[in-house]
């Protein structure tokens, strides 16, 4: 099995292998390009950004810079709208539904390291796919952690640290975020 595929089958892999450092600059160069346009060019934007995911729907606005280490493990649905300074560690699979709405400064992390310092040192590395539903709003300086799936309909407040998944309808907040209330209809 290559580092590739034990990466994005959430065991264990070497961080460093050649494979994957090579599709990091490959998506770190598209990423380029995109943070590059200017903001009136919405259809090369687009183009870009469908070869940049694994699935991107339509109606897709994302405010720049953007940083993001693989690419293709990003599956996103149709009108979303993602606001400044978004980071994406998508080591496995990341997926946005539809008509979702991300605040400024947020940040996607599927990586894990390992606890002990010695097989850190060695640029081992895991990960755990991240699910964000439908109808979510999640708020400015949110941190949502690997591992992490978020119902439809939440909304997760500003500066929150999501490391739990969170059940449909649910407002949550904080650090660590847990579930205020539910979302009537």
């Amino acid at each position: 099995m290559t580092a590739h595929e034990k990466m994005i089958s959430g065991e264990k892999y070497w961080i460093n292998d050649p494979e994957l450092v090579e599709i990091r600059y490959q998506t770190r160069d598209l990423v380029d390009k995109i943070n590059a346009l200017g903001p009136r060019d919405v259809e090369q934007r687009a183009t870009l950004i469908k070869q940049l995911f694994g699935r991107s729907g339509e109606d897709i606005h994302i405010e720049k810079p953007v940083r993001i280490d693989y690419g293709h493990n990003i599956h996103m649905g149709s009108h979303i709208f993602i606001n400044f300074n978004w980071t994406v560690l998508d080591c496995c699979k990341v997926t946005i539904g539809d008509n979702v709405f991300i605040g400024p400064n947020v940040s996607l992390y599927t990586a894990h390291h390992p606890i002990n310092a010695e097989e850190r040192a060695k640029h081992i590395g895991f990960a755990e796919p991240i699910t964000i539903g439908n109808d979510v709003w999640i708020g400015g300086d949110v941190t949502i952690l690997a591992g992490v799936a978020i119902g439809d309909g939440c909304v997760i407040g500003a500066g929150s640290v999501v490391t739990k998944s969170i059940e449909p309808n649910t407002i949550a907040v904080g650090n660590p975020c847990k579930p205020k209330s539910a979302i009537s209809s």
